[in-house]
C-alpha cells in the first residue's frame, strides 16, 4: 500500500515541475448534465496535456543519478509516454517510447516534438509494454511503468490533495481508468483524509479491466481489448492497484468509445475545453444517465487528458 506521507512528500518533490491545475465549477451551461454541483479538475492543462505528469516526475526525481544515463524506456498509450518524454527531457537523457499501433496521430507527433524514440508495437498497450521492458533489458534504459509503480501512483495521488484543498466538502470523485495508477493514487488520499467520498471509476465498455478483477475478486487478464481509446486499452491490471482499489472504489461504471467522443464534444461546447477522450470519460458516464448523483451533491470529474478529439469531431 502507499501512505499519505509518501505522497505528501511527492507533491513538494514534484511542485517546482508540474502545474496546480484549476478546479471549474461547471456552472452557466447550455447544456445541463446534472442536478449536483459540479466541478472539473482541469489535468489537461499539465505542461504534457495529462495528470500523467506528476507520477513520471516523481520517478525520475526518485531516480539515482548514476541510473539515468541510458535514457528512460516505457509504454503507453499516449498521455504516460509524453509525461516520460519530457522527464527525458528534465534530465536531458533519451526517452524511448512504445506505443500500440492505435495510438492517436496527434499523441504520435506530440511525443516526437518532445524529442523521444517512438518506436510502434503491437495493438494494444499490453503488447507495447513486452517490448518496452525487453529494451530496457537489454540497453540499460530505466523502465517506467504507468501504473504499477508505487512512486508514479503517489505522484498520481498528489492531484486530489489539490482538489481537496479547493473543495474539502467534497462528496463524490469520478476518475477515468486505463491500468488504474490514477485511481489508486487518489483513493490513497481519499482514504486517509475523506474516507466518505464516494469513488466512481469509469472504464470503457471494450477494456473494463478493474472492474473484471473486482468481479473474480482477483487480478484478472480480459480475453480481448476492443475499444479504440488507447489511453484507456490495458488487459490487466498490476497487483498494487487492484489491492488499494478493491478497498475504495465504490464502483465503475462502463462507457461506450462514443459515449466519450460525444462528451469530448461537449467539454468542447459548454466549456472551451480540449480534451481526448480519457479526460471525458467522466463527463461521459454522468452523460449516459447509468450513474446516480444526488441532487446539490458535491461532484468532481477528472478532465484528465488533452485532445482535439472535440474539436475535430
Amino acid at each position: 500500500m502507499i501512505a499519505l506521507s509518501d505522497i505528501e512528500a511527492a507533491a513538494r518533490r514534484i511542485a517546482p515541475h508540474i502545474r496546480r491545475t484549476p478546479l471549474l465549477a461547471a456552472t452557466a451551461l447550455r447544456e445541463p448534465v446534472s442536478t449536483a454541483e459540479l466541478f472539473l479538475k482541469l489535468e489537461c492543462l499539465q505542461p504534457t496535456g495529462s495528470f500523467k505528469v506528476r507520477g513520471a516526475t516523481n520517478r525520475l526525481l526518485l531516480t539515482p543519478a548514476e541510473d539515468l544515463p541510458r535514457g528512460l524506456a516505457t509504454a503507453s498509450g499516449g498521455n504516460h509516454g509524453l509525461a516520460v518524454a519530457r522527464s527525458g527531457a528534465l534530465a536531458g537523457v533519451p526517452a524511448t517510447i512504445f506505443v500500440p499501433r492505435t495510438i492517436s496521430a496527434e499523441k504520435l507527433a506530440k511525443l516526437r516534438d518532445w524529442g523521444a524514440t517512438v518506436r510502434l508495437e503491437g495493438a494494444v498497450w499490453d503488447e507495447a509494454n513486452v517490448a518496452a521492458r525487453a529494451f530496457a533489458a537489454e540497453t540499460g534504459a530505466v523502465y517506467i511503468h504507468p501504473f504499477g509503480d508505487t512512486s508514479v501512483i503517489a505522484g498520481q495521488g498528489t492531484v486530489a490533495l489539490e482538489i481537496l484543498e479547493a473543495l474539502p466538502d467534497l462528496d463524490v470523485i469520478l476518475v477515468a481508468i486505463g491500468g488504474g495508477g490514477l485511481v489508486a493514487g487518489i483513493a490513497s488520499v481519499l482514504k486517509a483524509l475523506k474516507p466518505a467520498v464516494r469513488i466512481v471509476g469509469i472504464e470503457p465498455v471494450g477494456s473494463p479491466t478493474l472492474r473484471a478483477s473486482l468481479e473474480k475478486g482477483a487480478v484478472t487478464r480480459l480475453d480481448a481489448v476492443t475499444t479504440r481509446v488507447a489511453t484507456m486499452a490495458c488487459g490487466k491490471t498490476e497487483e498494487i492497484v487492484f489491492e488499494i482499489a478493491r478497498g475504495a472504489i465504490s464502483e465503475i461504471v462502463l462507457v461506450e468509445d462514443e459515449e466519450m467522443l460525444e462528451a469530448a464534444r461537449w467539454l468542447w461546447r459548454e466549456m472551451g475545453l480540449a480534451a481526448d477522450l480519457s479526460g471525458a470519460a467522466a463527463l461521459a458516464a454522468i452523460r449516459s444517465g447509468r450513474l446516480d448523483l444526488p441532487p446539490g451533491a458535491k461532484v468532481c470529474a477528472l478532465v484528465c487528458g488533452a485532445g482535439s478529439e472535440g474539436i475535430q469531431a
